[in-house]
């Protein structure tokens, strides 16, 4: 096998939720070029169809479902549509979150909570699902955020809380499932990538931002989903339990 081939994912089962826009588009996309079938998730289903035709445009089968994964039955449903599909579930990409931009002494207790809900809850109902059925060598990618680590220079206390929360999720079931079942948890810590929660800030606020960025712009999604396919494919084969940022070195500055 050469090394290129490591990175292959060819006859493998990939569930990717927030699947409806921006990166999760991008890894259903990138996943279904590396040889990968997808099942979609997403609360909007009527977007993912669109996804679904890129995943089949790259010659793969695309399985949309829609799923709210802060309903822990609902999380569990999709997998068992998964299996039922597909056979199996290899890779989960835990995609969904959401996010506010609201003062501490402003923010209501549902306010806080839905992020928490969405961001932390909905990652380990979609966890708890898919590590009831995957196999050894399955492997598990979180969605935190460099914002565990860093401020934004905006009021995001529910956001930056639930996010270093899925770090220590990623962590300890790395710990529970690394040696106990083969099954690899990782994060990743996006910087600043366009994206509809990107699209809510104010304007000129992302170029604002730049001058704290080391190679001074915001990420591709593409770039961010090629990372992803390496923490779930062979290549990655050795890492479990870490946090990978992807921030263009914003959390050095």
């Amino acid at each position: 096998m050469s090394v290129l081939d490591l990175f292959r994912l060819d006859g493998r089962v990939v569930i990717v939720t927030g699947a409806s826009s921006g990166l999760g588009v991008a890894f259903a996309k990138a996943f279904a070029e590396a040889g990968a079938d997808i099942a979609l998730c997403a609360r909007r289903s009527e977007r993912l169809s669109d996804t679904a035709a890129l995943v089949s445009a790259a010659g793969r089968r695309a399985l949309p479902i829609q799923t709210d994964v802060t309903d822990p039955a609902a999380c569990a449903a999709l997998v068992d549509a998964t299996v039922d599909q597909f056979g199996k579930v290899d890779v989960l990409i835990n995609n969904a979150g959401v996010g506010t931009a609201v003062p501490a002494t402003r923010e209501t207790p549902d306010e806080f909570r839905r992020v928490v809900d969405v961001n932390l809850h909905g990652s380990y109902w979609m966890a708890q699902a898919c590590g009831r059925v995957m196999k050894p060598g399955s492997s598990v990618i979180n969605l935190a955020s460099a914002l565990a680590f860093t401020t934004a220079g905006l009021p995001q206390a529910a956001y930056a809380s639930s996010k270093s929360a899925v770090i220590g999720l990623t962590r300890d079931l790395a710990q529970q499932w690394g040696s106990r079942k083969g099954i690899r948890v990782n994060a990743l810590a996006p910087g600043f990538f366009k994206s509809e929660m990107t699209d809510e800030y104010e304007p000129g606020y992302l170029d604002a931002q730049m001058s704290r960025v080391v190679l001074g712009r915001t990420g591709e999604p593409a770039e961010l989903a090629a990372t992803a396919v390496w923490l779930a494919s062979a290549a990655g084969g050795f890492v479990t339990g870490q946090t990978i940022t992807v921030d263009g070195g914003l959390t050095i500055t």
